[in-house]
């Protein structure tokens, strides 16, 4: 079967399980074919899977059948709601969405953070193109309180769940660290790379955080916890890159000692609490440390 004809079908199963009807115009609207390519397609999917769905004249569209069952699509819950939430960010359009009927979202937003497309665009052909390049660049550090101008290797990109950084390996102080994509507020001059990524340590190892409800919580709440972050037998396993440790931990509220902290606001905690403080040491010992700068 063609790609396309397959990639129609799937659609219809999404539109099947997730709305419970579909016709020739939704067909036609989302993949721009024609209306006698749409019935095709339609019909094509009845022979291939008969009995699944059945014609409503009175609403003049296809509806999921009782006996509905799925042989193209393989439904996500996070692939639904990561369409919902990028259309309701605004960076998809809902055209652009498989979804055809919104129900009424809002997100806890946070401001968003300014990257230069052309710095990007520039930050990226270095990533691709395996060179150096130099950044004017503003720290939050006491010792640079300056924008200078600064020599760095980036290798990848990395995003904390609020902001982009590129991963790079900094000439100026000869370590790997995370540069924030808005705090480049300039890019110039090609060279060479001083070190490559697969020299980055950090970024190449990964520590594992094994999570659990909060010990303060009743057992029912300790449950639904478990069933919320989908912890198998009351615990689960976060394997992280060392360089995202820090990003990861500070956004799961684990960076101290969460057993301290309100159950009724904190729900999990680190089972390996002990492990996971000497990874965090770890980073302030190795040669090629994490920076955030």
């Amino acid at each position: 079967m063609r790609w396309g004809i397959e990639q129609r079908f799937e659609f219809i199963e999404f539109r099947l399980f997730w709305e419970g009807t579909i016709n020739r115009a939704d067909i036609v609207n989302y993949f721009d074919v024609s209306i006698p390519q749409a019935s095709k397609d339609l019909t094509q999917y009845q022979e291939r899977v008969p009995g699944n769905m059945e014609y409503d004249r009175r609403r003049k569209r296809y509806v999921a059948a009782d006996k509905f069952v799925l042989r193209f699509l393989d439904p996500d819950p996070y692939v639904f709601l990561s369409q919902l939430r990028s259309v309701a960010e605004g960076i998809v359009a809902p055209h652009e969405s498989w979804i055809a009927k919104f129900p009424e979202t809002d997100l806890a937003l946070t401001p968003k953070r300014d990257v230069n497309i052309e710095i990007l665009r520039k930050v990226l052909d270095a990533v691709r193109g395996g060179h150096s390049i130099e950044v004017f660049y503003q720290s939050m550090s006491k010792q640079r309180p300056d924008p200078i101008w600064r020599r760095i290797a980036p290798h990848a990109f990395g995003y904390d769940g609020f902001r982009w950084h590129a991963r790079s390996y900094c000439h100026l102080t000869q370590k790997f660290k995370d540069f924030l994509m808005p705090r480049i507020l300039d890019v110039r001059n090609k060279g060479n790379l001083g070190a490559t990524g697969r020299e980055d340590w950090l970024w190449n190892n990964y520590f594992d955080i094994i999570i659990g409800p909060h010990p303060g919580l009743a057992d029912s709440q300790q449950k639904v916890v478990a069933k919320d972050y989908g912890l198998n037998e009351g615990q689960g396993v976060l394997s992280v890159r060392y360089a995202m440790l820090f990003y990861v931990l500070k956004r799961l509220g684990l960076l101290g000692d969460a057993e301290k902290e309100d159950p009724r606001k904190q729900h999990i905690v680190a089972l390996n609490k002990r492990e996971v403080q000497d990874a965090l040491n770890q980073l302030d010992i190795l040669p090629t440390q994490t920076e955030r700068v």
